[in-house]
Formats: C-alpha cells, structure tokens, sequence
C-alpha cells in the first residue's frame, strides 16, 4: 500500500500520518525527515540548509527526487509531505486543509511564539513555495485534482480524519 498525505503547514498531516503509520503498520516517510538527512549529509544545520534550500532549486529537487525513489522502490508507506501526492503514482492521494487561522494557531501551539508572527511567516512560507512549485514543477498548489481525498481538518479532528482514511483504505480494492 502506498498513501500520500499532504496538506500546508498545521494542516495536521503528520499526526494524521503517524495514526495511520500505527494502525496499519506502514512505515511513514516525511519530507521533514529527508530534509533532515540531505541537511545531514551536506554536514549543515538545518537552519542553514533552509537558507540554502530558499536559494538553490536543487535542494527541493533532490527532496522530492528522493521520495519518488523511495514511493518507486518500497511498498507499505506512508509519504507525507506537501508534494508527495505529485511525487507518488501510484498512491491513494490526501490532502488536508484547513483556514489558515486554524493552521496558524495550531503552529503556535506546536512551535510557540505569537499568533501575528506565525501567521506573517506562514503567509511569507506559502506564497514562496507556491513560486517554487510553479516554477520547478509547473504545480498549481492550489490545484486539487490530483487528490482522491481532499479534508477540511478544521471540520473533523485527527483520529476522526484517520477514520475516513481508514474507511477508503479498507474499501478501496486498489490496495
């Protein structure tokens, strides 16, 4: 089985992934943690590497070549990641939305700081990754077709989402 979550920041796709990694025994991949490894083996921090990856289109290249690999050549995953659904072919394909006051409050809660700080930053984020997947990929963000799923976070919590989930898994001859 082969599922993608993916959604903007404090959408809830990681908590939602990790249910899911749980109940169904799949091993969940995120683009956080291939950031973290390419961040580890070009011997940077992370907070330099995200400099770097703001300046140089290779760096989402290699992150989102390496889970096309890893979707290609491993079966029983989970890849969570914002792009994963355009990086796996042959995935059940989610994406979880939610307005960005709720997005933004749920990244204070996990992160700290102020709600006005998070959300500037959370604008800023968004509106430059949507440039970079536009111009490296030719990827509306915005464009939800190519989703099987689309689900508003802010209307279901996370085990209610994973329920869903687990009903189009469990219903789906595909997998």
């Amino acid at each position: 089985m082969l599922l993608t979550i993916s959604g903007l920041p404090g959408s809830g796709t990681s908590t939602v992934s990790c249910l899911l990694s749980e109940k169904y025994g799949l091993e969940m991949v995120s683009a956080g943690e291939v950031f973290r490894s390419l961040a580890k083996e070009y011997d940077m921090t992370l907070a330099e590497f995200g400099e770097l990856a703001e300046s140089d289109d290779s760096i989402d290249l290699k992150i989102d070549e390496r889970q096309k690999e890893i979707a290609n050549t491993r079966d029983n995953i989970i890849l969570d990641g914002r792009l994963a659904g355009h990086m796996a072919e042959n995935a059940m394909k989610v994406w979880l939305k939610a307005p960005v006051d709720v997005r933004v409050e749920r990244i204070v809660t996990r992160e700290s700081g102020s709600f006005e700080d998070k959300l500037s930053e959370t604008i800023k984020r968004e509106a430059s990754e949507s440039v970079r997947y536009k111009t490296i990929y030719d990827i509306d963000i915005n464009d939800l077709s190519v989703y099987d799923i689309v689900i508003d976070s802010n209307t279901w919590d996370q085990f209610q989402i994973a329920d869903i989930i687990s009903c189009a898994i469990d219903n789906n001859s595909y997998f």
